[in-house]
């Protein structure tokens, strides 16, 4: 009797933990709140030599090109990032050359490669008038794609040494659905501006984007390791 009664327990908890899901969110309750809902990855080069170092937090998202010298370009890319995170630039003011501070620490210590090639951030401010800051260093780029609109590069290509380079920094209002893209230039060099413009505006998910990327990257097989960060604006 007593296992008899356990199970219909049992039975009762599962209908109830079923209803519960997919039942109307119970009032009071927060909704998530606004961010960056991001798929990244690098894909590795030919040369063996690893170069990029990326990090994906809530708010911030950061990729370092440490230019593919071995393992002293991917401990300065690596080093770089660390001061990007100690900084916590999402919570460290909100203007754009306050983000630019940060990206003068970083490239300082990118700057211990000799042939460093690159260093973006990008910093979610979630107010009621959200919008996306960055800074850029070298050579990767930072795209923006509004939501149902063609993607436009944000950042100018770099040239000359990282480590006397002036951070590029900017800002751009955000909306629900907007993309936005960070690469290195090995994707550049692999793939093209013409070809990335077109992934990035096809509607495929961010996870989804980051498969085909990585699919056609298999095809030209980049000497360089080549790192794609792609991350919508979500608000709930």
């Amino acid at each position: 009797m007593t296992l008899i009664s356990i199970s219909i327990l049992i039975s009762c908890l599962s209908v109830m933990a079923v209803r519960g899901r997919r039942g109307p969110w119970p009032p009071g309750i927060p909704v998530a709140r606004p961010r960056l809902s991001a798929a990244g990855g690098t894909y590795e080069g030919s040369n063996g030599r690893p170069s990029d170092v990326y990090v994906i937090q809530e708010r911030l998202i950061a990729v370092a090109d440490g230019g593919g010298r071995g393992r002293r370009g991917h401990t300065a890319a690596a080093l770089a990032l660390g001061a990007v995170v100690a900084a916590r630039p999402q919570t460290a003011g909100t203007e754009e050359e306050d983000l630019g501070g940060c990206a003068r620490a970083a490239r300082d210590e990118l700057a211990l490669a000799e042939r460093a090639t690159g260093l973006d951030l990008i910093v979610l401010d979630a107010g009621e008038r959200p919008r996306l800051r960055y800074a850029h260093v070298g050579g990767g780029a930072i795209w923006y794609c509004a939501k149902g609109g063609r993607p436009r590069r944000l950042t100018r290509p770099g040239d000359g040494p990282v480590g006397t380079a002036e951070p590029e920094v900017g800002s751009v209002p955000l909306h629900q659905g907007d993309r936005i893209v960070v690469v290195t230039d090995g994707v550049v060099t692999a793939l093209g501006a013409e070809r990335m413009t077109a992934l990035f505006a096809d509607g495929r998910s961010p996870a989804s984007c980051l498969d085909q990327l990585y699919d056609e990257m298999s095809v030209v097989e980049p000497e360089e390791d080549a790192t794609v960060l792609v991350a919508d604006f979500v608000t709930a």
